[in-house]
């Protein structure tokens, strides 16, 4: 399981320039593509790994309520839709290219997205509908989560 979730994060850091082979297009459609090769349905859409990578729209990008434990406490895949909800195009831009977030949340990617990727992205949330319910809240270390949830503790190392 480390050596998977280890695997996986050190794979999305080249996410970003993938993204940007399609650059300066800016549809819905690159927008799911973004969302893809950017890894956003990994974690935000419940049921994309096991389905093998099969979006149901019906659950795309609404977060999960498993949450991820470590050093930091216990957070969530944020629901995307709610987060957009109330933005603008050019709002969702400047915050995606300037937010912060708890692990395993890879915030400098998206920040190292392109903007065209970043519109397209917006178009794509913002056309998958009814936003849905917002997963629960960051629980801090310590205490338990009333959730299942993912450890995601750093190896032990050899003396």
């Amino acid at each position: 399981m480390r050596l998977t979730l280890t695997l996986a994060v050190s794979c999305m850091a080249l996410l970003p320039l993938t993204a940007q082979a399609a650059s300066g297009e800016v549809s819905v459609e690159r927008g799911r593509q973004v969302s893809i090769i950017g890894g956003c349905n990994d974690c935000h859409t419940a049921g994309y790994n096991e389905s093998q990578g099969k979006i149901d729209p019906a659950k795309a990008l609404k977060g999960t309520a498993i949450g991820w434990m470590g050093p930091w406490g216990t957070t969530y895949p944020a629901n995307l839709r709610l987060k957009v909800k109330d933005m603008s195009e050019d709002d969702f831009v400047k915050y995606a290219t300037t937010f912060t977030a708890r692990p395993p949340m890879p915030y400098y990617n998206v920040h190292a997205m392109d903007e065209s990727d970043l519109r397209s992205l917006y178009l794509y949330i913002k056309s998958l509908g009814d936003p849905g319910d917002p997963m629960p809240d960051y629980v801090p270390p310590g205490q338990e989560p009333k959730t299942p949830y993912y450890v995601a503790a750093p190896p032990t190392m050899p003396k």
